[in-house]
C-alpha cells in the first residue's frame, strides 16, 4: 500500500481547577470557538466542544504525528492563557490530567450528540460522577482515593 490512512478521533475532557464553576455561559461559545481554533492551527480538527461551567468535552480528530499528551498540553495552557488576557477572568485555570478515549467512525456520530447535549446531560448527574462513568465505560483503572 502505497499511502498510510487512518481515522485517530479522541473524545477528550478536562476540568477547571479544582472542578470550580470558572467557565461563565455568556463567554463559553468564544472559549469553544477559541479551542476550536488552536486544534485547526495544530493541525486537527475538532469536531465538536461543549461542556458546563466546570470542564469541557471536545471530540478532536488528530494525525498520527500528533502525540495527545502534548496537544492537550497546548490546548490547555494556551485557552489558559487566552481567558486571563482576552476575558480577564485572572482565577481560570485548568485542573491536571484529562480523560481521552479512541472513537470509532461508527461510534462519532453518538458521542458528538452527547457531547452537544452536556448542559442538559448535567442537570442530573455531576461532572465527577460523569467522569467515573466514562472511566469505567472505557476501562480505565483508576483509585478512587485520588480521583479529583
Amino acid at each position: 500500500m502505497g499511502s498510510t490512512y487512518l481515522s485517530l478521533h479522541y473524545h477528550i475532557v478536562w476540568a477547571t481547577k479544582e472542578r470550580r464553576n470558572l467557565i461563565e455561559p455568556r463567554w463559553d461559545p468564544k472559549l469553544h470557538a477559541f479551542l476550536g481554533g488552536l486544534l485547526k492551527n495544530l493541525g486537527g480538527v475538532a469536531e465538536t466542544i461543549n461542556g458546563t461551567r466546570d470542564h469541557l468535552h471536545i471530540l478532536a480528530g488528530l494525525r498520527a504525528t500528533h502525540a495527545l499528551a502534548d496537544v492537550v498540553r497546548d490546548l490547555k495552557s494556551l485557552s489558559a492563557e487566552w481567558v486571563h488576557k482576552e476575558l480577564k477572568v485572572w482565577d481560570f485555570g485548568w485542573q491536571e490530567g484529562y480523560f481521552a478515549a479512541t472513537v470509532s467512525p461508527t461510534q462519532r456520530p453518538s458521542v458528538r450528540r452527547y457531547i452537544a447535549k452536556q448542559k442538559e446531560h448535567h442537570k442530573t448527574e455531576s461532572s465527577k460522577t460523569e467522569m467515573e462513568r466514562l472511566l469505567k465505560r472505557a476501562e480505565i483503572k483508576y483509585d478512587p482515593q485520588y480521583f479529583e
